[in-house]
């Protein structure tokens, strides 16, 4: 086995180095990203964790099995195709990189719709009930959130703008974006029309930090934001679960949590995905929408079910 060429990472305000962090092993000659290898251990304890859920709910495991087996390879294919819709400039000029997801390029929520949209057609073939199902399989889904996320750690990227709060992040120059050394002329025709994200990647390149002759960025590392907000709607999730008033409730609750807490780190990212042609983030936006429309949801069955009370 043979570690990838690697660099540290810096946390310097909780004096923290982690060093010869690499991003992926060579096994008999294969490489293998860390990316790839943290995304499947993510799926594996999301099964385990719906699984778990599934027993201790005393529904049929089984079921859950033949679900992930769909579930999984398509909701792949989903956050693909939904990076790649909103970041074609990308892959326009070498189409052929759409199939390479070993440097990242998986965006959740295209992993979540496609799970749903999966779900919907399971649950249908199968005479099952949609909302329990989401209700257990959100918290195995949001398992593979809390652990995926460390995988955009390994591949230094969906960073953060500059800070230097306590856990600011320093990242090696030379493993970042190329956003960070390309000529402001560059940066100014690409971010056009969006002056916030390029005032965000010029801030970052305007305080840089050189140690030992080589220059870092400092930047959030919302890969870790997002990865202990998730870690902690599970635990409230798991917790809740016992008490819920409705199937389908756990899920509503899981859209409202984890979208509150993506529009707050969505807004520190400078990889945004763009709504075309426009300034607005295209992920901040959907998570804005779902926590709405989740929101509305759950108050009218809650008030459904209290006159439904009063009646009975």
């Amino acid at each position: 086995m043979v570690i990838s060429a690697s660099t540290s990472i810096w946390f310097p305000n909780l004096g923290i180095e982690l060093k010869n962090v690499g991003s992926s092993i060579q096994i008999f000659g294969f490489e293998i990203a860390y990316y790839g290898i943290i995304i499947a251990l993510g799926m594996a304890m999301g099964y385990l964790v719906a699984e778990w859920q599934a027993k201790r709910t005393g529904q049929n495991k089984d079921l859950y099995l033949d679900f992930a087996l769909y579930a999984i390879l398509l909701s792949v294919i989903g956050a693909r195709i939904y990076y790649v819709i909103f970041a074609w400039d990308e892959f326009k000029d070498n189409p052929i990189q759409i199939f390479n997801i070993r440097n990242g390029g998986l965006a959740i929520y295209g992993g979540v719709i496609t799970a749903i949209l999966t779900a919907l057609v399971y649950t249908k073939i199968k005479k099952y009930s949609f909302a329990l199902l989401a209700d257990t399989g959100c918290l195995g889904l949001i398992t593979g959130q809390i652990i995926g996320r460390w995988g955009n750690f390994f591949n230094r990227e969906a960073f953060g703008k500059y800070t230097d709060n306590p856990f600011a992040m320093l990242l090696d120059l030379r493993d970042v974006s190329s956003d960070y050394t390309a000529s402001v002329s560059y940066l100014t025709q690409k971010y056009a029309g969006r002056p916030d994200a390029l005032n965000r990647i010029m801030e970052i390149r305007d305080n840089p930090v050189v140690i030992d002759g080589i220059t870092y960025i400092q930047v959030h590392p919302t890969f870790l934001y997002e990865s202990v907000w998730n870690l902690c709607i599970l635990i409230l999730l798991v917790v809740y679960s016992k008490h819920k008033k409705f199937n389908g409730e756990i899920f509503l609750l899981y859209l409202i949590g984890y979208g509150l807490g993506r529009v707050w780190i969505e807004g520190l990212r400078t990889d945004q995905l763009f709504l075309w042609n426009t300034p607005f983030a295209v992920s901040q936006l959907l998570s804005a929408l779902l926590v709405i429309a989740a929101g509305m949801f759950l108050v009218i069955k809650r008030i459904s079910l209290k006159k439904h009370k009063k009646i009975s």
